[in-house]
């Protein structure tokens, strides 16, 4: 039986130009080797799998004209796993053999893997010999934390930042393999494929093997991936999206329902939601449609389904997914949890389209004001001149032909309230006038506005808005009130809109039943704070001191130092 070689070592690159994806280091490279630039101090830094101890062994076999087929183990190149020999002692060892010339070639090489993984004092041996080393000696650290290495070893090292790889290039990569190999494949599973690798190309060379393992007739589907890999098609979240926009929250509840019964975690699908709502956000911009990595076919398909979706509702679709997936972990019905951002999200498109809209049904049918409290008859009283409004003159340029409007108190507000109760029921009114003219145009005393019985008005406005859930909450929020003038504060953009649209009837309410032409309401978006966090040992050192100033005092007198 012949021995199998996995795809990531049969394939690896033996030349800069097979390298995938790293065009930035490997022309660096090349330019350096052929102009005698090369550094003796090379670190090369990256996540896994793209490249980074296949470079260092490029490098080495070229600076010394070996063969590309020569074997990586020869006397002059060598290679040291830190993670595992991160001790004293097996730098000692390694500084040792650098002492002694190459026996043939030009340079003795040396490639260290996951340098990050020594210790401290391992570093500090290393120093010396890195800085100043041997005219024949290059050293090739490689590591996937940089932030981990000691900044003194950074100092000495010419640096090769190294790329996630584009899903569009591991894909390319894995269908030059799969002709090679004489594989039949579908274009939209090695791209499945290339974006579960996450940038890394070993990674994706791993799964190709086993979806070619997986699949009969050396045939890689689509569907097989999809099974294989335990990832949902694109096309459960087309179809919730669908079910959105209809303002059905039925639809996709049964599709989170057939999910979560194949044994897809909740989480999984609402991040997967997100980054669904994200690509029809970038699809509805010419310019910014190359962002979404997906192929073809489906990028049709999210620039139809775009079209029908505003962007504002789609930001707040995604604001809901994020509350989500943030209180997913520590939710204790995580499934009600997602089933209710779902709803949410279903009744989102209805305050939109309500946004635009004089007043809601819900409100309309809801809010009844009282008749007899409103057109009751007051007694005579006797009205200061300053609190009459002044006579409405036509033309002031003729005083002969202007008309004086003796004001009637009782007859302006029995209209006001005819024309308010028209206003929700859905009836045109006789003339069209503001709210707020309305309320100009009667002649009253402005009695001065107490807050307790302000917020017991304003309860009520919010208990008759209770058909409309998204008005309730709005109105429950906190506010502020100077004596005429009330300051709702808001918490994202969407509800600005939302207080319009609710404003002329809240405002009438709130004049009629207080019995003062002045009260106005206004929205004020409020400035979340944010909160520094301390991340790294200096910011949680310094974090320390300040609470407790002593520590310097004890640092200082013991002689410690702080590892940062």
């Amino acid at each position: 039986m012949e021995s199998f070689v996995v795809s990531a070592r049969k394939y690896r690159p033996l030349g800069f130009e097979e390298v995938v994806g790293q065009e930035h280091i490997t022309t660096t490279l090349k330019n350096a080797i052929d102009n005698n630039k090369l550094a003796q101090a090379l670190l090369f830094c990256g996540p896994r799998g793209v490249g980074k101890t296949t470079c260092a062994r490029i490098v080495a076999r070229m600076i010394n004209g070996f063969e590309e087929k020569a074997e990586t183990n020869s006397l002059n190149i060598f290679e040291l796993d830190a993670a595992s020999n991160n001790s004293v002692e097996d730098i000692r060892s390694l500084i040792d053999q650098v002492r002694y010339p190459p026996q043939f070639g030009k340079y003795k090489v040396y490639i260290i893997d996951e340098v990050h993984m020594l210790s401290n004092a391992a570093f500090n041996a290393f120093l010396k010999t890195l800085e100043e080393p041997p005219s024949y000696a290059i050293f090739i650290l490689a590591t996937t934390e940089k932030h981990k290495v000691i900044p003194t070893i950074l100092s000495r090292c010419q640096i090769f930042d190294f790329n996630r790889i584009q899903v569009s290039d591991i894909s390319k990569q894995l269908k030059k393999i799969a002709e090679r190999e004489g594989i039949q494949t579908e274009e939209e599973a090695l791209h499945l494929i290339a974006q579960k690798a996450d940038g890394a190309l070993r990674d994706g060379l791993s799964i190709f093997d086993l979806m070619v393992t997986f699949s009969s007739g050396r045939k890689v589907t689509f569907s097989d991936v999809l099974n294989n890999l335990h990832i949902l098609d694109y096309d459960y979240y087309f179809n919730v999206v669908d079910g959105l926009l209809a303002e059905n929250a039925t639809q996709p509840l049964l599709l989170l329902d057939e999910i979560l019964r194949k044994g897809f975690d909740g989480q999984n699908f609402i991040v997967g939601l997100s980054e669904h709502f994200r690509n029809l956000l970038v699809s509805q911009d010419a310019r910014t449609v190359d962002l979404m990595e997906v192929p073809d076919n489906i990028k049709k398909k999210y620039l139809q389904q775009a079209g029908a979706a505003l962007p504002s509702l789609l930001l707040s679709w995604l604001s809901i997914a994020s509350q989500c997936d943030i209180n997913y972990k520590s939710s204790r019905n995580q499934r009600l949890l997602v089933e209710l951002a779902l709803m949410k999200m279903a009744h989102v498109n209805a305050v939109f389209k309500g946004s635009t809209a004089p007043a809601s049904e819900a409100v309309k049918k809801k809010i009844e004001l009282d008749p007899p409290a409103v057109v009751q008859k007051a007694a005579p009283v006797s009205t200061p001149q300053s609190a009459i409004i002044p006579p409405i003159i036509e033309n002031p340029t003729d005083p002969l032909t202007s008309k004086v409007e003796e004001p009637k108190a009782t007859t302006n507000r029995t209209k006001t309230t005819t024309n308010l109760l028209d206003a929700l029921n859905g009836k045109p009114s006789s003339k069209e006038v503001k709210p707020e003219e309305k309320i100009v145009q009667s002649a009253k005393i402005d009695a001065p506005v107490q807050l307790s019985e302000l917020k017991k008005v304003w309860t009520a406005f919010a208990e008759q808005s209770k058909g409309n859930m998204a008005h309730y909450h709005l109105l429950n929020r906190d506010f502020e009130f100077n004596g005429t003038q009330i300051t709702l504060h808001l918490t994202n953009p969407i509800e600005e809109p939302l207080l319009n649209s609710l404003k002329p009837i809240l405002i009438t309410f709130l004049r009629e039943q207080l019995k003062n032409s002045t009260i106005s309401v206004i929205g004020v978006m409020r400035e979340m704070s944010s909160k520094k966090v301390a991340y790294t040992n200096r910011e949680k050192f310094d974090h320390l001191t300040e609470k407790n100033p002593m520590l310097l005092e004890l640092k200082d007198r013991l002689g410690l130092d702080v590892d940062f």
